[in-house]
């Protein structure tokens, strides 16, 4: 028994169907015109969505790397018993890093030359410098601590500072150079507020990835942060990493719990939950509007099965007066069609995971790093966008062959065969 005659009927004929034939080049031409089509359209799906992941997901790291996980702090403007926060949130056991701190606006001069940035104070103590150590680039988290300096008549201690290397461009600073650092929130006088000025010495340079770092954070002690801004003492607020990021909001919810409605625990995910609706809409919006692209090539398949339908009139007209079922000539026109729909799907699928490939492989796709948040286009391939994709193109192609094939069903024998 030959593998044809294994074949069911439907199968068996519609695969034949969808065979080219050399007196039928031009409706071959049309067949493969619409696999080209729903191709392509499932190659764009599958490599815009893998770009917006990688972008949504590189976008995740880089947020995580430079932020806490979350934020605790005081509706009275600051936390005067922080230490005992602080123990009291150690106890929870998703807790792995805390680190009071203190935020200031202020102005970096150097030469001349002067840029606003943010001062954030940091504790060094028990470890607590690890999220700014695996972003420095050059020099140490400890020398942040009053370090010597030589002078022109005596050795001064001078207090360090680590600047973002986008800053140090701008600044055009240098590992080891001097900087002066001015904050507005000074001390009351009968004259009015004075603003309060340090020097301090360049002791490390940090490249988080994110150019909106980079360019305006700068970090000091905690104490010399609170010396700046008169809260001896005193802190801004407490910042905690946990083991596992994504289960942050728990954790917050559980902090507030604790701590009572005088403070005001927030998440990173509520910190950029505008940016990350952002990015999801925009991943929902461009996989509709690629969709379009496989729904026109279903117009093509439908076409070409209507101009199917037309040649093969007299086939239909003698399966039909051989006993075949209404039900039978539907199912061979949608195998057709749905062939197509798969083929057109494997190749596009095929494209895009090799168009993903080069585009992780050789980054010749550059960003502006002062616009986006990253340098190059990354490309993050997940399992459910291929899937959906794919199921959503054999759908839309099945659904483009339910006309065509109602039509063939219909045909009448008699009238197809009366002028043979």
């Amino acid at each position: 028994m030959t593998i044809q005659e294994k074949l069911p009927f439907e199968w068996f004929v519609g695969f034949r169907y969808f065979k080219s034939r050399k007196r039928q080049g031009f409706l071959s031409l049309i067949t493969a015109i619409s696999i080209v089509g729903v191709a392509v359209g499932v190659m764009a799906l599958i490599v815009v969505l893998a770009v917006m992941n990688g972008f949504q997901s590189d976008l995740r790291e880089r947020i995580l790397g430079v932020t806490a996980h979350v934020v605790i702090r005081s509706l009275q403007g600051s936390i005067p018993d922080y230490e005992l926060v602080v123990s009291e949130i150690t106890k929870i056991p998703e807790v792995r890093i805390t680190s009071p701190f203190i935020y200031l606006q202020g102005l970096v001069s150097v030469g001349g030359k002067s840029n606003g940035a943010i001062i954030k104070g940091v504790d060094l103590s028990q470890g607590r410098s690890e999220m700014i150590s695996r972003n420095l680039i050059m020099g140490r988290i400890e020398d942040l601590e009053k370090i010597s300096s030589p002078s022109s008549d005596r050795e001064t201690l001078l207090p360090g500072i680590i600047l973002g290397v986008e800053l140090a461009k701008q600044l055009n600073v240098h590992l080891h150079d001097v900087v002066s650092v001015l904050v507005p929130s000074g001390r009351i006088t009968p004259m009015g507020q004075i603003p309060r000025s340090r020097i301090y010495k360049v002791v490390g340079l940090f490249q988080s990835g994110v150019y909106d770092y980079d360019q305006t954070f700068t970090f000091v002690s905690l104490q010399e942060a609170q010396h700046l801004s008169g809260m001896t003492g005193r802190v801004m607020g407490v910042e905690l990493w946990i083991r596992n990021p994504d289960s942050a909001d728990r954790v917050a919810n559980l902090i507030q719990e604790k701590l009572g409605y005088s403070y005001w625990v927030r998440d990173w995910m509520q910190m950029n939950r505008n940016l990350f609706s952002a990015l999801k809409l925009e991943k929902t919006a461009m996989f509709i509007i690629l969709t379009l692209i496989v729904l026109v090539a279903a117009f093509n398949i439908a076409s070409s099965l209507i101009m199917l339908v037309r040649d093969k009139t007299k086939d239909i007209a003698i399966m039909k007066a051989m006993g075949a079922t209404m039900s039978r000539i539907r199912r061979i026109f949608m195998l057709v069609g749905l062939l197509i729909g798969i083929c057109g799907t494997i190749l596009g699928l095929l494209g895009g995971f090799l168009l993903c490939g080069i585009l992780k492989r050789y980054h010749f796709i550059e960003l502006p790093k002062d616009i986006y948040y990253i340098s190059t286009l990354p490309v993050k391939v997940e399992f459910w966008d291929v899937f959906f994709v794919c199921v959503a193109a054999v759908l839309i192609s099945f659904g483009a062959t339910i006309y065509p094939a109602y039509q063939a069903a219909r045909l009448d024998p008699v009238e197809a065969l009366r002028y043979e």
